[in-house]
């Protein structure tokens, strides 16, 4: 794909002659064509964007052209700017930004950490229709009780409006876990698979503690599992911070949604330059075709969230238990934390220093939209 940055197409002139020379004629027949485009405009993408493949065959990911548009029941407590500042979870660097979870509320602190640790979520405010996103990531958070995430989703319409989770792991980093890497998440209403031809380097995940894979996208379907694929250990945690993390980046189009992840020493020179294309680029870490998903109909006006929960849905006793990760409460020594007291939100609570891994770092965010 030919992909230019998104200012100089908003710089570009269109030539049109003096309009202090026209006649009234000329300008009702403007108007007029005006009126026609803007139709077309509006009516013609909806179109395209919610266009099914019918016949089931695997899609034809042609060329696009780009333009660049603009640079769960946690044991956390997601705090606002002020409170951030205060507990220094947000520090800016030269070239990045970090959101990390709190290290210093400890058992003796008060306020204590026995209702949740301190963290961040952070989510764009403005909501995106399909695109090129492209994710500069110096570090992934790790370590016991962690489950982050950077993600795309319409928080006050889901899953109705889709879910598309472009790294995630649950407990990366647990001494029973040292090869757990990326997942990429697909969550959706009923009626979007992920059946048929595939062309991705990942694998298919399966349901934890079985052996089901995940291709059906209905969240009401194996605890909400998703459809997921599953990655190797450098794609998360320790050894992808070792080789200084990478590019993120997330073609989301009617034909499907590929994701890709580049090593430092390996991003495209197209990305470098400012025009990525997608059709040169190696075969990708994910592949989500319309096979069997209308992905215009499942997925749409989308923000970018990035946040660190603790413990949460995914991390159910039996998880922790097989993590390697410590079992505090032991005995008749009843565990801290939370609505639900489990041996995951007793650890959250009372090991501050548990947490230093526990960030994010991130660089530059860009935001590719197709042009005609």
């Amino acid at each position: 794909m030919d992909y230019q940055p998104y200012e100089r197409k908003s710089q570009e002139k269109a030539r049109w002659y003096d309009a202090r020379s026209w006649t009234r004629r000329t300008w009702a027949g403007v108007i007029a064509a005006i009126l026609v485009v803007v139709v077309v405009a509006i009516a013609v993408p909806v179109v395209i964007v919610t266009k099914r493949n019918s016949e089931g065959r695997y899609p034809d990911y042609v060329r696009l052209n780009y333009s660049l548009h603009e640079v769960s029941n946690g044991h956390v407590h997601y705090v606002d700017p002020d409170y951030a500042a205060t507990y220094n979870l947000t520090p800016t660097l030269t070239d990045s930004v970090i959101i990390k979870v709190d290290t210093s509320v400890g058992p003796s602190s008060t306020p204590d950490a026995s209702t949740g640790r301190f963290s961040v979520r952070l989510e764009s405010k403005r909501q995106y229709n399909q695109g090129l996103f492209l994710f500069d990531v110096k570090h992934s958070p790790f370590g016991c009780a962690t489950w982050p995430a950077l993600w795309l989703v319409d928080p006050s319409h889901w899953p109705g409006h889709g879910e598309i989770d472009i790294m995630e792991a649950v407990n990366p980093g647990a001494p029973s876990f040292p090869d757990l890497g990326n997942s990429a998440v697909l969550h959706t209403t009923p009626g979007c698979r992920m059946g048929g031809k595939r062309n991705m380097t990942g694998s298919i995940a399966t349901v934890p503690f079985s052996t089901t894979q995940t291709t059906d996208c209905d969240s009401t379907l194996h605890n909400n599992a998703g459809c997921g694929v599953s990655s190797g250990p450098e794609t998360f945690g320790p050894a992808f911070n070792a080789a200084g993390g990478g590019i993120m980046a997330v073609e989301w189009r009617a034909e499907g949604i590929r994701i890709w992840q580049f090593t430092r020493a390996a991003i495209p020179a197209d990305i470098k330059a400012g025009n990525p294309d997608p059709s040169v680029w190696p075969v990708p870490l994910a592949d989500f075709p319309n096979t069997q998903c209308d992905v215009g109909a499942h997925f749409r006006n989308a923000s970018i969230v990035a946040n660190i929960d603790l413990c949460g849905d995914a991390m159910s006793e039996k998880m922790w238990s097989a993590s390697g990760c410590p079992t505090p409460c032991v005995g008749n020594r009843e565990c801290v934390g939370g609505w639900t007291k489990t041996n995951c939100t007793d650890f959250v609570a009372n090991n501050p220093q548990a947490f230093a891994n526990a960030y994010w770092e991130f660089g530059e965010f860009q935001i590719y939209q197709a042009s005609s």
